[in-house]
């Protein structure tokens, strides 16, 4: 299902928020599950789901700030990953460009440190709802390209 959000838009006056995105892999029993986090109470979007993550600082990399994130978040020590794609939208409270990065090389066990749930899902049947509008959204490349 698309949900409609404008379109990063350019012309806008609001800084563009820089977002590193991990997606952290694993596979189980020759499953192969991704990680999605429940946003918290008190930030935009609350209560929905995503892959988890956080603002890039200024002069931090997209991979410096993935580290930081999820190690703050999560409790997992990313050892590697890749930049895999970015993607840009135009949210109601600010734009935003999701920079999206492949993480199979990882350690530890998750977390909520900030109180948030998380789960393992298999990018073919995704159980939890509702997910970050982006993710639906008719111009995100994400979902159908963890699935193929």
């Amino acid at each position: 299902m698309a949900v409609e959000i404008p379109r990063f838009d350019a012309n806008d006056a609001r800084p563009l928020i820089r977002v590193a995105v991990a997606i952290i892999e694993r596979t189980v029993d020759g499953k192969y599950q991704v990680l999605f986090a429940q946003r918290p109470a008190g930030k935009a979007y609350a209560g929905y789901w995503e892959f988890p993550g956080g603002k890039i600082e200024l002069g931090e990399s997209v991979i410096d700030a993935l580290i930081r994130e999820i190690d703050e978040e999560l409790g997992l020590r990313i050892a590697s990953a890749t930049l895999w794609r970015a993607e840009r939208f135009s949210y109601e409270h600010a734009h935003v460009e999701l920079n999206f990065c492949r993480c199979n090389d990882w350690s530890g066990e998750p977390h909520g440190r900030e109180g948030q749930l998380f789960e393992w899902q298999s990018p073919d049947a995704i159980e939890v709802s509702p997910l970050l509008p982006a993710l639906h959204a008719a111009e995100s490349g994400v979902l159908a390209g963890l699935r193929s």
